[in-house]
């Protein structure tokens, strides 16, 4: 049985020993409106009350997650800013005339916003957080040097259901709470559509191992397809004398 407000004080204690520990002053994240980032948000907040900061990154993007990333912020009191990714998003894709359309273009967003986030918390000496879930982190659907390009996860062993939980005894508004799961990676994209798996199909195989086959063997195709993304990059044999 998950206890919601013992793994909230635990992950607080646990964010604040990492940060602590690196020498860092605070932490900084992606604010995108969604439930995982506004989890992130929450525990932030009372870990480092006076230097957590969340960064609205648009690029492209649907203006609601605008909205309901700055409801987050009011909800918890927390600093903002806001940087448009549009314009070197643009210029990047025309240059290499790559289409915006693919996969790698709508994987340069997340890209994007881990180099902006690495850059402003290196100047105010702040690690940067991140917001992937069980689910993702087992799956690989997270973006390789994108979302995953992060000092600290604290999410990674909570399923989709445990963060809805957790969420509740963060005080994030329902509005979150309630908002289907995207990674806002194009209009109307959903994370189930996307995978064509439900998070409680997800979250009952990775909590209790059971589940239709079918699913499981897609579940355990993905985790297998993105061994990679979870690894340090492989290196080379040398021959010496």
């Amino acid at each position: 049985m998950f206890h919601a407000e013992k793994t909230r004080d635990l992950l607080v204690e646990w964010i604040t020993a990492v940060v602590s520990g690196a020498g860092a002053k605070g932490l900084i994240f992606g604010l995108s409106g969604g439930i995982d980032s506004a989890v992130v948000a929450g525990l932030c907040k009372i870990a480092y009350p006076k230097t957590t900061l969340g960064v609205i990154m648009p690029c492209h993007s649907v203006p609601e997650d605008k909205k309901d990333a700055l409801l987050v912020a009011r909800a918890l009191d927390l600093e903002t800013k806001e940087v448009d990714l549009a314009e070197p998003f643009d210029y990047l894709t025309s240059s290499t005339k790559i289409s915006q359309n693919t996969m790698a273009a709508h994987n340069l967003k997340p890209r994007l916003r881990s180099a902006t986030l690495g850059l402003i918390g290196q100047s105010l000496g702040y690690l940067v957080i991140g917001g992937s879930n069980q689910v993702e982190w087992y799956t690989g659907y997270f973006t390789k040097f994108g979302d995953s390009a992060v000092d600290l996860l604290p999410l990674a062993r909570l399923t989709k259901a445990e963060v809805y939980e957790l969420a509740k005894v963060l005080n994030i508004p329902d509005k979150i709470i309630t908002k289907a799961p995207s990674a806002g990676l194009w209009e109307g994209q959903t994370d189930e559509d996307e995978m064509g798996i439900q998070y409680s199909e997800l979250d009952s195989y990775l909590t209790n191992g059971t589940g239709d086959k079918e699913i499981i063997r897609k579940i355990e195709t993905l985790h297998k397809k993105s061994t990679h993304k979870r690894q340090m990059p492989p290196m080379g044999p040398v021959v010496r004398d």
